[in-house]
């Protein structure tokens, strides 16, 4: 008579006790039997059957009920002193950590200072101390003899206080200008008499003051500006972009703009309350061209014109009349920093400094305000690319120097 197993349950796969796993492995050892047909019989795999064999071998009977390999002796002691070792690094972990919750208490000075803090109220060794601040310890121990005192909180020169009215004047101007730009402005005013500051100067003079802006919490954009826009010389590339600018009654101004991709010069623009149109870039490169080289019919060298892939930028007849002027048209994805970063950078620059801290009630305003904006941008707005000189100062120092 054949047995017959009926599984009535949903089960993917049967489960076998210590007992019946041993009672198997048996089976293999009796004289006439194998593994095959142990596992034939039973219905089970022969892989399996094998494991429990080699298990049982290795840990007898635990081993075959546990389903796991059994571990050496030598490699619990192994294990056991990680874990020690594991343990101690945890609690030392633990000691940094309160050591700098305390520290950000007393957070008022440099980090040697708050060392010493720590250290003199002698809950943690200094050893310790030193090694989670990251200070000198023979510093610090110093310090705590009483053989060595740290620099005075507030360090002043003299005259600081004569040139801060003119540093809160600029700052109340231009109120999106970090430190860099009002060191530039700065120097601007005292070039005359032959004064000259260093921007770490102006920039802790501006923080015990409080005027330094706050810092970009931003995140970067997600593609790397790895193209190269720039050129050495000027009158070799020109790039064009549009934006808008949104009125508070709801009216909204669009500019078009060329900007030289050496001096940064934002040489000519066109606004309008309805749509940049092809027209409109025309008149743009005309009267760009007109500001360089005078009433010409066409540009004494080839100059590339890079823009996007806007409509007035790709139509027809912008392309056969900046090929006349002899303009070579480059165009771009639409917002592409890799190719066209640097008309980008200028709407950004401008809008910051311009557009956001100025009145924009109407349309009628913007309007009357763009010369004013484009001409102090020429006039006034250092760039760090040209050495913190505006666009105008640097083309003069490029006539001298080409004079000379």
């Amino acid at each position: 008579m054949e047995r017959i197993e009926v599984v009535t349950g949903v089960q993917r796969r049967r489960r076998y006790s210590a007992n019946e796993k041993a009672q198997l492995c048996a089976l293999c050892d009796q004289p006439g039997m194998s593994v095959s047909l142990v596992a034939r019989r039973h219905g089970i795999s022969p892989s399996l059957l094998f494991r429990w064999r080699r298990l049982m071998k290795e840990g007898g009977m635990t081993a075959v009920s546990a389903g796991e390999s059994v571990v050496s002796a030598a490699e619990v002691k192994t294990l056991r002193k990680q874990i020690r070792e594991l343990e101690r690094m945890l609690g030392r972990k633990t000691m940094e950590t309160e050591i700098l919750r305390e520290a950000l208490e007393v957070a008022q000075s440099k980090k040697v200072d708050l060392a010493h803090a720590v250290a003199a109220t002698g809950r943690f060794p200094v050893k310790t101390v030193a090694r989670t601040l990251r200070v000198a310890r023979s510093n610090l121990i110093d310090r705590l003899a009483g053989r060595q005192t740290g620099r005075p909180i507030r360090y002043r020169r003299d005259d600081d206080e004569s040139f801060l009215p003119r540093i809160r004047r600029l700052c109340s101007e231009r109120p999106a200008n970090g430190y860099r730009r009002i060191t530039a402005h700065l120097n601007r005013e005292l070039a005359p008499d032959g004064g000259r500051l260093n921007p770490k100067r102006i920039y802790r003079i501006m923080k015990q003051d409080g005027l330094l802006l706050a810092r970009y919490s931003g995140r970067p954009p997600g593609r790397a500006h790895d193209g190269k826009v720039i050129t050495l010389k000027s009158d070799m590339r020109w790039c064009s972009d549009a934006f808008e600018i949104r009125c508070w009654n709801g009216e909204a101004v669009r500019v078009a703009f060329s900007l030289d991709c050496c001096d940064r010069e934002a040489m000519r623009f066109v606004a309008t309350t309805a749509g940049i149109s092809a027209d409109d870039i025309q008149n743009l490169m005309l009267e760009s061209v007109e500001h360089r080289f005078g009433p010409v019919d066409r540009l004494p060298h080839p100059i590339q014109w890079l823009s996007d892939n806007g409509s007035p930028y790709i139509a027809n007849q912008t392309r056969s009349f900046a090929e006349s002027l002899g303009f070579t048209v480059c165009t771009t994805a639409v917002r592409s920093p890799q190719s066209n970063g640097m008309a980008e950078a200028f709407v950004k620059t401008f809008k910051r400094d311009y557009v956001y801290v100025n009145d924009v009630p109407d349309a009628m305003t913007v309007m009357h305000q763009l010369p004013g904006w484009f001409a102090d941008y020429n006039r006034m707005h250092p760039h760090k690319g040209l050495n913190m000189l505006s666009p105008e100062e640097f083309r003069q120092r490029q006539s001298q120097q080409a004079s000379a």
